[in-house]
């Protein structure tokens, strides 16, 4: 029996030949078969094209409409954030152009910073000051500067 190989350098496909070979040779076809059916998504994973198809090629946010040649910009976002979760009726579906869907997961990552729930994305912070939050102390430091600008300057 011949074992098959392949990978991503340069797409080919290789065979090993062994004693048993020469009695379970396989055809260019066979071969292809094998490695389609080894490449196949798993059941489940084809939500895309599922929420393509109850949806439409239309973003929900921004309302554009997408044809064949750039569907490739329209994205499945999982309301519920959890990619597993897929049911068929497509309920925890929105489909997105790649502009929204990047829009949608950046206001989350900065409505947890500003709820003080940052999570594990960001590990540091550039500014810290201890004595309220980084926002307000912020900004009473940008108030103070501005207030100190307008106000004449003292005589000697």
């Amino acid at each position: 029996m011949s074992k098959v190989s392949y990978g991503s350098r340069l797409g080919r496909i290789r065979t090993t030949k062994t004693k048993d070979s020469a009695k379970t040779a396989k055809s260019p076809e066979e071969v292809v078969r094998d490695i389609k059916k080894e490449q196949a998504k798993p059941p489940g994973e084809d939500y895309r094209e599922r929420a393509l198809a109850i949806y439409g090629l239309i973003c929900a946010r921004c309302g554009r409409e997408f044809d064949n040649a750039n569907r490739h910009l329209l994205t499945v976002h999982h309301r519920d954030g959890n990619h597993h979760n897929n049911p068929a009726d497509g309920s925890n579906w929105e489909t997105l152009c790649v502009y929204c869907h990047e829009d949608v997961h950046s206001r989350e990552i900065l409505g947890n910073y500003m709820d003080g729930a940052a999570g594990g994305r960001e590990s540091s912070l550039v500014y810290r000051d201890e004595t309220g939050t980084a926002w307000n102390s912020l900004g009473d430091k940008l108030r103070k500067v501005l207030e100190d600008k307008t106000k004449p300057p003292p005589r000697s």
